[in-house]
Formats: C-alpha cells, structure tokens, sequence
C-alpha cells in the first residue's frame, strides 16, 4: 500500500436555521440583472432552446419552464422555500388551500377509494371532503381525534390516506400527530397534515412522522391578507410501492409514454406527479404576483409569529377573566386539555387562532362582531390585524348544529386571528364590544 497525501475531510452540510431558510432559500440574485428580490416573471410562455429541448420538458426527460400553468420561476422560488422551511423534499404550489387539497387527493385516489379525517377541520374542508369529494367517488370518514386509536377503527381495506389539523381550525385542539403517524405507517398509507394553522415555525409535522404537508399559503405564509395561495409540500420518505394501494405512483402512466412517477422520481415522485398531471389537467396554478407577495410575508414570519402568540397568550388570558365569557379555548392555557399535546408539538407558541364561547350564545355572538371596531368582522385569518368571526354564522353556517358542535363552532363560539396590534387596543375593543351589548 502507497502512502496518499491528506486530504481534508469533507464539511458536513450546513444546517441553517429557520430564520435562515425563511429569507433565503431557494432564492439567488436574478444572473442577468443581479436583482436581489426574486422577481416577478409576469409571463405566460418561455422559449425552447430548439426542438429536442422542446420535447425533453414535454417527456419530463429534463427540468425547466414550459408553460405557467405547470412552472413559474416566481413560484418555483415559493415551493423551494416552503420545502426548506417545512424540511421536505419537494413542493408544489396551487391557486389556494383547498385547490392543493384537491390535487393531493387527486394524485393520491381513484373512484371508490377513501380516506380518514379528523372532525376537527376548517368548515370548508369538511364540505370539500364530504360533499364534493363524494361527487369524485371519494368518501371520507370523520373521526373524533382526540383518540388516536379511532383513526385506526375507521381504517377500511380502500382507506388510501389520513387527513388531519396538528392545530385545529376553529377549536384550538391539537391533535397527537406521534400516535396517528404510527397508525398511518402500520396501515401502509400516507399521513397528511393542514400545517397552516402553526406554521413550519411553531410546528414541522415531518419531524412527528408525517408524509405530507399542506398549506393554505393565504394565512400565515403570507401573512398580509394580500394573496391567495396553497401549496402541498412531500417529505420524500413514503414508499408508494410498498403495498398495491398507490397505481397512479407505481404503474406507467399513459400520459408520459409510460413512465411510472415512483420509480423515475423516486422521493420527489409524488409532487411531480401532482404538477404533471393535476395542475395540468385542472389548472388550479397561483399567480406569479400572489407567489412573490407570498415570498416577501415568509421572510417575515418567525418575527410576526412570535409577537402573534405573545398577543394571543395574553388576549387569552384576558378573555379568560372576563364575566362575559364562558369558557376560552386555547392551547396555550394552563387550563386547556391540550397543554401538554401544545408543549410537545408546538414549543414556541400555541399559535394565534383560538374561540371561546359567550354566555349569550348565538346572539351575544352576532352582537359582539358588529359591535367591535379594531378588529375586522372577515373570513380569514393569519393577518397583521385581527379578526374576528362568529363561525355559526358564517364559515361553519353550512354545517347542522350537531356538526358545528363536533367542529368547535357551535353557537356561542367566536374564532379570533390576534394579529400584532398592541396589545392593550386589541384586549379594550374586545372589551367594549362585549360591555357596550344592549339587548
């Protein structure tokens, strides 16, 4: 044997922070212009290099734009960023939340297959799920998450998927990811978590076992009310050939001259999937404008996160003393049955969204966000400014009593987004509108 000169050894990769990632990654200065913000490319088309480049991109034989239904440069900075932030492997934006719902269910299933979800969802996802899906031939099955085991009651031989809130919209419930991942794993199915509600920066549902992710981009992401936006985002650690239950990831698809996404994408398959023939077929892309105002609220969230749930902590506690109020729902109260799962899950912050019911039902309800002035009466959430909501009445008025009830939007509910106003001028309006109340 020869003596070798040393050689250094090679540095392990960087692992930057999240503050890090939410301003950088995916992003490089513009190489033509040297630009430092990503610019916006307000474009529909993109030149072919000549004829063979042409039919490589419509072969998915190499990478790069085609056509701004498919691929964008603008958002294609999006879907790294929020890859990196939620540490996956890959992403794939849509026009809102529930259009990126669609295309993961659509990648996911076929006629007759269904799938598990929590009760405890936003209003709009449980009529997706149980209305329109069910048009598909999709069904769903609705379970009570706070027992973990009764996801895996509910599991039938066409089950395909679990579906479910780490942090519940309205409720404040946080769900046991840990125990239903287990479930998901020994049932050879995906699980996929709505992480909008807590963010990558209160929660990353990868690191408790989860498969996917997805995001209204709408709310916190952006964080500004200004865009519309949903991105679905895969961890690249599913093996979709596993069992039978996946055709659409393991056998040719006909589309693509019989190419199988799992086997020529391997752990990013199933979100080029989901862009090749989803987003092709349905066309639910997000706007270039949306994705780079997208982009510029990220660079903002661990700070805007932090001052929302200083503000909720204490709005909380406020609410929680106050003789109007019957009871507060928030996670991040010591009195809360979700304390501990919030410690666990979410270590920096219960979030900014919590309800809490008032002792005159329905119609203190109604008053109280007609009455209140600092804080908007709107359907959203994640913004700078309040908001505030009476979900009876509005997100959830789709749903009968008993399903309002079983969503934590019952009657008396009100659902509050704490936004970073100070705290004193939130904790006073809502004070006001509650007192100034005349029957």
């Amino acid at each position: 044997m020869t003596d070798t000169p040393d050689t250094p050894e090679a540095e392990e990769p960087h692992a930057f922070g999240i503050e890090t990632l939410a301003i950088h990654a995916g992003a490089r200065p513009d190489p033509v212009t040297g630009a430092r913000n990503t610019p916006i490319y307000q474009t529909t088309g993109y030149v072919f290099e000549d004829a063979e480049h042409a039919a490589d991109l419509f072969n998915l034989q190499t990478f790069g734009f085609i056509y701004s239904r498919l691929t964008n440069p603008t958002v294609s900075v999006l879907e790294e960023r929020l890859a990196g932030l939620e540490g996956g492997r890959a992403a794939c934006c849509a026009a809102s939340g529930h259009a990126a719902q669609f295309i993961t269910f659509f990648t996911l299933l076929e006629p007759g297959d269904e799938f598990i979800a929590s009760r405890n969802l936003y209003g709009g996802s449980i009529t997706q799920f149980a209305l329109s899906f069910k048009k598909l031939g999709w069904t769903c099955h609705f379970v009570d998450p706070i027992d973990p085991e009764n996801f895996r009651r509910a599991l039938t031989p066409r089950c395909k998927a679990i579906f479910l809130e780490v942090l519940a919209n309205p409720g404040g419930i946080v769900v046991d990811m840990e125990p239903v991942a287990a479930i998901a794993r020994q049932a050879g199915i995906p699980l996929i978590v709505d992480n909008t509600m807590a963010t990558p920066y209160l929660c990353r549902p990868f690191d408790w076992g989860a498969d996917l992710i997805v995001h209204s981009t709408t709310k916190f992401l952006g964080g500004h009310g200004t865009s519309l936006g949903g991105a679905v985002i895969e961890s690249g650690r599913f093996d979709w050939a596993q069992n039978d239950k996946f055709p659409g990831m393991v056998e040719p698809e006909p589309a693509y001259h019989g190419l199988t996404f799992h086997e020529t994408f391997g752990d990013f398959g199933f979100t080029t999937k989901a862009r090749a023939v989803a987003l092709r077929d349905f066309g639910p892309c997000m706007s270039p404008m949306n994705a780079f105002l997208t982009i510029t609220g990220i660079e903002s969230l661990p700070v805007r996160m932090d001052r929302h749930v200083a503000n909720t902590q204490a709005v909380a506690e406020f609410l929680e003393g106050h003789p109007a109020v019957a009871w507060v729902s928030y996670a991040g109260l010591k009195t809360s049955p979700y304390h501990a799962l919030s410690k666990k899950y979410l270590p920096k912050g219960s979030g900014s969204v919590f309800t809490f019911g008032l002792k005159g039902g329905y119609r203190a309800g109604v008053k109280l966000v007609e009455k209140v002035e600092l804080l908007s009466h709107l359907a959203n959430l994640g913004d700078t400014r309040s908001l505030i909501i009476h979900p009876a009445s509005t997100t959830h008025r789709q749903l009968g009593l008993e399903q309002q009830v079983a969503a934590g939007a019952g009657p008396d509910v009100i659902r509050l987004s704490i936004g970073l106003e100070s705290i004193d001028d939130i904790t006073r309006d809502l004070d006001r509108g509650m007192t100034a109340q005349s029957p």
